[in-house]
């Protein structure tokens, strides 16, 4: 299945695109659905000739996949030739960091440029979507708590985020992380340790291009690990890192300066097409 969140004018609603038409899945966001034990069968009830309500696919607004997660954890150097790009070792444990809810923004919305920086980059990224409560979690549990996957850009203000050696800084600056399109149920993609190719373009020049199969650290082990520090909740994201090819690793450096469109796209997932626009 693939589930997404609109903006409608009058509220946000969870759907589910069947065909070309998206059709309501009586819950306000993918958040509350997923809060739901059997999210999973109410989805898969919900169908055009069920008669639940539809919305056109062309020109849907579509907000971030899960607008409210209780946490969103992002992983960083979890793609070998990106890890040596930025000059570091192999890591023996994920590097993690934290966003917020109001870092994200929808899949097709302008992504504005802070007027405090000159160093504005990319970075395309496997997203897992939990979809059931976990803490320390098997190597079972933790593949079974797995939602499906989305798509992100993981925008990154670079001068802000080498400030220090601790990263957040430059990671969680407001509406500045584009999350969605749909959230796809792994039998869609080749289960929950998928191998999709994951690309990213600016100005149709493409940038990055690597497969999630070659992640150091995969989505299952991911979410065991994230467990065993803090509880899961239904909704939570879980962005897995970039390969490589960021702006801030290339000779001389390349940033977005403002006009530029960016498509992070990962293969079965869809893609988050951003304008970047100068903040005042």
């Amino acid at each position: 299945m693939k589930l997404a969140t609109i903006r409608t004018p009058d509220a946000t609603r969870a759907v589910k695109l069947e065909d070309s038409v998206l059709v309501d899945l009586g819950e306000p966001d993918l958040g509350t659905l997923l809060a739901r034990p059997d999210w999973a069968e109410i989805a898969a009830a919900r169908t055009v000739a069920s008669g639940a309500a539809t919305y056109d696919v062309e020109g849907a607004d579509f907000a971030p996949v899960v607008p409210q997660p209780s946490k969103v954890i992002c992983v960083g150097h979890n793609y070998s030739r990106h890890i040596e790009e930025m000059g570091r070792e192999l890591p023996s444990y994920p590097t993690l960091f934290p966003k917020f809810a109001d870092t994200l923004t929808g899949a097709n919305d302008p992504v504005e440029k802070p007027a405090e920086t000159d160093a504005l980059d990319w970075e395309v990224e496997l997203v897992v979507v939990v979809g059931k409560p976990v803490r320390r979690a098997s190597e079972d549990e933790a593949a079974a708590a797995i939602a499906g996957f989305t798509v992100m850009n993981d925008v990154s203000v670079r001068d802000w985020q080498f400030r220090t050696i601790e990263w957040t800084q430059g990671k969680i600056w407001d509406s500045s992380t584009p999350v969605g399109p749909y959230l796809v149920t792994p039998d869609e993609v080749g289960g929950v340790r998928p191998a999709l190719e994951v690309s990213t373009t600016v100005d149709g020049q493409v940038m990055q291009r690597d497969n999630t199969g070659t992640l150091l650290f995969d989505p299952v082990l991911l979410v065991q690990y994230v467990s065993t520090i803090t509880r899961l909740n239904p909704g939570d994201l879980i962005a897995t890192g970039t390969p490589a090819g960021v702006g801030h690793a290339r000779d001389p450096q390349v940033y977005l300066a403002g006009g530029e469109t960016v498509v992070t796209e990962i293969e079965g997932l869809g893609a988050c097409t951003n304008v970047i626009v100068k903040g005042s």
